[in-house]
């Protein structure tokens, strides 16, 4: 598998913020999103099989929960067989995916946290409508990066449209266009049924480390 790097810090996003966890972070991306913060991700990395993988994260035992993040971690094959490897090895497994890439092969054990697009991306059409039947509402999340009002009206109503009220939704905001107190006061205003994140990572370091 093609990565960009392996480490070990708190959760910062998803319901799952504040946890330890290990990171897994692949290698290549097939969007270009304006605000990326993980742009060193789109170059080829360093190879690993899935069995040096796993031997890089006993390193931080005995914590058991994995993110596998990316780029985007479902380009690559090996990635139904490193979930089949961490979850036989015990490990509570959360995927982070863009929403491009079909989700009919991700395991049932598999936590996916996957991002809709707004337009503030540049890639608004790059959400696959037929991933949402692969969502469970007690499981899954769905996460809307807001860079402004436009983007928020945007997801809002994608929420209403596709019926998604009771999934498991989280707003996080673009921090260089959009402060946390506009988006929590628009979220309060319209009763909207979903949870405010804030990238916890980006608070407690410097917004731009590497690592954490």
């Amino acid at each position: 598998m093609q990565l960009t790097e392996i480490f070990y810090s708190l959760q910062g996003e998803s319901t799952f913020a504040g946890l330890p966890c290990i990171f897994i972070r692949t290698a290549g991306c097939n969007l270009r999103c304006k605000y990326c913060d993980t742009t060193y991700s789109y170059q080829e990395g360093y190879s690993l099989s899935v069995e040096q993988i796993i031997n890089e994260i006993k390193k931080y035992d005995p914590i058991k929960l994995v993110e596998v993040t990316g780029g985007e971690p479902l380009l690559q094959d090996d990635i139904y067989e490193l979930f089949d490897t961490l979850h036989k090895l015990g490990y509570k497994i959360l995927l982070e995916t863009n929403g491009s890439v079909f989700l009919n092969r991700v395991q049932d054990f598999v936590t996916k946290i996957v991002d809709v697009k707004a337009p503030g991306s540049g890639f608004e059409d790059s959400f696959l409508q037929e991933n949402l039947d692969y969502l469970r509402k007690d499981k899954d999340q769905i996460k809307f990066v807001i860079s402004d009002r436009f983007d928020y009206t945007w997801s809002k109503n994608f929420i209403e449209n596709n019926k998604l009220q009771d999934h498991k939704v989280l707003f996080s905001l673009v921090l260089s266009s959009l402060q946390p107190r506009q988006l929590a006061e628009w979220i309060i205003e319209d009763k909207l049924p979903v949870r405010l994140q804030l990238q916890l990572h980006k608070y407690i370091w410097e917004k731009d480390q590497r690592g954490v």
